[in-house]
């Protein structure tokens, strides 16, 4: 059988849900395999119709056990439920724990749920560069809804948002949330708060953190009309109520759980079916998909044009590496003379 016509077998098994087909479709994917981009061409098409929703927060703060519940949740909807759930890899041997796909082995034997665990492979925002593909061979292979869970964010792993339509930051009491909750890209990634681990001492304190850090972004932005108690006040009381539109945008709400118990859990997805309806119904929310479909396309383009650049330029990349660490040029002017090489040769 040709390449093409085993790509076009596996496209039509992801189409038809098989769960061997997907999985394979995934291997061929993350693996970048030399026709994974036939495939994913493929099936593009037949995508658009699950809903993304990405979890991240920070290390220990009880993400994976949420994710577990969120599944059984989803589940008890009749909604199939596709995972993708990211771990730390070795610098050293490239490996990784998938310590994830333990915590949810409860769900194995389950049809309706296809979990996969990716390697982040080095790549900075906390997912791994295959993670949106792997979404999309979910999507089209008819999952509902797919969970995206991400390694935890640092100051720059914010890039689930690029990929979800709505993205829930996990956060525990006594775990210094209170110094990581005031870090600018923190409110800018949640589209909703949880504070799990709730029954523990100090969800309180963790609570008002969130919520004055919710009030002071509503004053920031509202300072070209000059900031009022009034906006601060009214942007604290929508965090509270759990009520996201507020003035015709949305405000994080700030909820409770104890997942391992599973407490608070359907409140969780209700908030974040007001969410979707939010993005499917007002000015602000097409603003936003036409922002994450922008930056999946950049995304996919500067991959596009790295990987060209590398075929074309090959021993010359090394040569130029040579001589920046002999100082005999700089990077700056390495790269603007090779970018240069390409595009010229394009021209030609």
């Amino acid at each position: 059988m040709s390449a093409d016509a085993r790509t076009e077998k596996l496209v039509e098994g992801v189409l038809a849900g098989e769960v061997r087909a997907v999985a394979r479709a995934m291997r061929l994917v993350d693996d970048r395999e030399r026709s994974f981009h036939d495939l994913l061409k493929a099936i593009y098409p037949k995508t658009g119709r699950a809903y993304v929703l990405g979890v991240t927060g920070t290390p220990g703060a009880g993400k994976s056990t949420l994710v577990d519940r969120l599944i059984e949740a989803y589940r008890a909807q009749g909604k199939r439920v596709g995972v993708v759930a990211v771990d730390p890899t070795s610098p050293y041997s490239g490996g990784a724990i998938l310590g994830d796909r333990i915590r949810m082995q409860r769900h194995f034997l389950d049809d309706g749920v296809f979990i996969r665990s990716l390697a982040t492979r080095g790549a900075l925002g906390g997912l791994s560069r295959s993670a949106g593909d792997v979404i999309h061979v979910l999507d089209a292979a008819g999952f509902d809804v797919v969970i995206v869970e991400t390694v935890g964010v640092g100051q720059d792993e914010l890039e689930v948002t690029r990929l979800a339509h709505t993205t829930v930051v996990v956060m525990a009491p006594g775990m210094g949330d209170d110094i990581q909750a005031i870090k600018a890209g923190i409110l800018e990634v949640a589209d909703l708060f949880v504070v799990n681990k709730a029954d523990r001492e100090g969800a309180d304190a963790t609570m008002r953190d969130l919520e004055q850090m919710i009030a002071l972004g509503g004053v920031l932005e509202k300072q070209g009309a000059g900031p009022t108690a009034r906006g601060h006040s009214a942007a604290a009381a929508a965090a509270r109520a759990g009520s996201g539109a507020s003035g015709g945008r949305w405000v994080p709400p700030i909820l409770r759980t104890v997942a391992v118990k599973g407490e608070g859990v359907d409140a969780v997805i209700e908030a974040c079916e007001q969410h979707h309806r939010f993005l499917l119904e007002t000015e602000e929310g097409s603003r936003k998909r036409a922002q994450r479909f922008e930056q999946e396309f950049l995304g996919v383009l500067r991959d596009t044009l790295l990987h060209e650049a590398e075929r074309r330029l090959g021993t010359a990349i090394r040569e130029a590496v040579d001589a920046i660490a002999e100082r005999r040029e700089d990077p700056y002017s390495a790269a603007e003379r090779m970018v240069g090489s390409v595009f010229e040769e394009t021209e030609e």
